[in-house]
């Protein structure tokens, strides 16, 4: 198969796995009381963003979980995009959790010329720089909790335990536009086209890591087998 057919197989498999959790899902209507998968792959969409021809949303943004600890859980990835909801700094977040918020921040700071000089610095934010990010971690909050999501648990997959990383890979590989003729690209108004990182530019994805590298096609029936049990 070329990389469209690649494509258009990967979503008709989507909508199966969309069908069998009852559809996608927002974060503010979610909570650890759920039956959230340990290991698992996440795949964000959002408004606005469809795929080339199609009615139906592109995916932007791929994640995966590896279960080995708690804090590793899909749960917990998820809190981390979603952001807090109670405390001092509630609906606000910490970008340097969360590449998600990291790359949507750096490109409202782009887009809508805020000045954030702290934004994306690798140290531990004291209370003065949290209260200075506040509000930009608001408005990130406000981006990533309409923004719709669906996963595959894959708990029941035994063998390597990188599965979940070697899923990931695959997937951004087969749908990062970097490098490549582009295939479902962003739309002309798709904020990521406002990102400091070039490879968010050139992909169409959220994601930095795996998207110049190429996919292995075998990876697809692992996927088909998965979407097929969960």
């Amino acid at each position: 198969m070329n990389r469209i057919d690649e494509i258009n197989r990967f979503y008709e498999l989507l909508n199966k796995l969309e069908n069998k959790i009852g559809g996608k899902y927002l974060l503010p209507d979610c909570n650890a009381q759920m039956n959230w998968p340990r290991k698992s792959i996440y795949f964000f969409f959002e408004e606005g963003q469809v795929r080339d021809k199609k009615r139906e949303k592109r995916v932007v943004s791929i994640g995966y979980t590896k279960g080995k600890e708690e804090r590793d859980t899909l749960w917990a990835c998820l809190r981390k995009h979603r952001g807090t909801v109670a405390g001092k700094y509630a609906g606000g977040g910490n970008h340097r959790d969360s590449n998600l918020r990291l790359h949507l921040g750096s490109s409202l700071i782009n887009r809508d010329g805020i000045d954030c000089l702290s934004w994306g610095k690798r140290f531990k934010a004291n209370a003065e720089i949290r209260a200075a990010e506040y509000s930009l971690e608001k408005m990130v909050s406000q981006k990533v909790n309409s923004m719709p999501f669906i996963w595959l648990g894959l708990d029941s997959r035994t063998g390597t335990r990188d599965f979940a990383r070697f899923m990931e890979k695959n997937v951004i590989a087969l749908l990062s536009n970097y490098g490549k003729a582009p295939v479902d690209g962003p739309s002309s108004t798709w904020l990521g086209n406002y990102c400091v990182n070039p490879f968010v530019q050139r992909s169409g994805l959220w994601n930095v890591e795996y998207v110049s590298e190429r996919y292995t096609p075998a990876f697809m029936e692992e996927f088909r087998k998965l979407v097929n049990i969960f």
